[in-house]
């Protein structure tokens, strides 16, 4: 039998990870906001108040496509990120479009994603380790399937060592906090179980002792993963973290998703404020009229965290 705990913790993972996109929807592209004038409540932007993005439909994507094939096929998610960039989502990042334009023509995904990356071989942008929260539900007793997982979905876009092995250390900061573990040790503990490249495991190490007032919260991989660490290290509450993340401006949907679905993991869906959950909203898949809300988003992590003690 699962602990109802574990429902609680893997249910505000994705939750957690929609109401941060949705809260740093609207400050995307902005500045940092002054301590004392923080945006708080779920304001719109370029979609209403509410509205999650990209960031939570790929994750969407990801979610289905480990229901079907458990481990993963990247063919299959190669498919329906294809089936998305299709269907006009309202944002889609520069890196991702690239290859997912090429998939669409015809190239198969390996290869698309390679010769994209080969472009520029340093980018390192933020656009795996955003979605990657369900395979952690997915193989939440799992860590070696949790992590070969973690690193196949973001290979499919960004092969990127940095994306690839910083997408396997948010899903092993959410293993050991849905395996109970305060947020300090979980990320302690995915610091040794993940082999980060140094310039990247530098940065996340530092991240607690940062000052606000460093903190980039770009699109690189490096900064998304320093203002969320610095944010789950530095507050008390699901509330906080998100809110301290999203203000940081500029990257602040990608940086919060992933922020909140860390957030979520160590407080618990009984723990993300009701009055954000009222109004979280996005369609998925895109022109289906299908409306994801809070409510949906749970239960979605029920059936990622059921299938995996049943099928090994």
């Amino acid at each position: 039998m699962i602990d109802p705990a574990l429902y609680n913790r893997a249910r505000g993972c994705a939750v957690g990870a929609a109401v941060g996109d949705a809260l740093g929807m609207p400050l995307e592209f902005g500045p940092r906001r002054p301590l004392e004038f923080l945006v708080r409540d779920m304001l719109p932007g370029r979609l209403p108040a509410g509205s999650f993005t990209d960031d939570t439909e790929m994750g969407l994507a990801l979610a289905e496509s480990l229901l079907a094939h458990h481990p993963l096929d990247p063919g299959d998610l190669a498919g329906r990120f294809v089936a998305w960039y299709l269907a006009g989502p309202t944002d889609v990042g520069i890196h991702t479009s690239r290859v997912l334009k090429r998939i669409a023509g015809g190239t198969p995904w390996p290869e698309a994603s390679q010769s994209v990356q080969a472009l520029k071989p340093a980018a390192a942008g933020n656009g795996s380790v955003m979605r990657c929260w369900p395979a952690a539900l997915a193989h939440w007793n799992d860590l070696d399937l949790l992590l070969a997982d973690s690193r196949q979905q973001s290979q499919v876009t960004h092969p990127h060592a940095e994306c690839v092995e910083g997408s396997a250390f948010v899903n092993a900061v959410i293993f050991y906090l849905l395996n109970g573990e305060n947020p300090t040790a979980a990320v302690e503990q995915a610091l040794q179980t993940v082999d980060l490249p140094e310039p990247l495991r530098a940065v996340i190490e530092a991240a607690p002792g940062r000052e606000r007032e460093e903190l980039e919260n770009s699109g690189w991989v490096r900064h998304t993963l320093e203002s969320a660490v610095w944010a789950l290290l530095n507050s008390d509450s699901f509330g906080e973290v998100v809110v301290q993340t999203a203000n940081l401006g500029r990257d602040a949907d990608t940086a919060a998703a992933v922020a909140g679905a860390l957030a979520g993991a160590t407080y618990g869906l009984r723990a993300i404020p009701p009055d954000w959950l009222k109004v979280l909203q996005g369609e998925w898949p895109l022109g289906s009229g299908r409306t994801w809300r809070a409510a949906s988003l749970a239960a979605l992590a029920d059936r990622l965290i059921e299938r995996s003690p049943h099928e090994r």
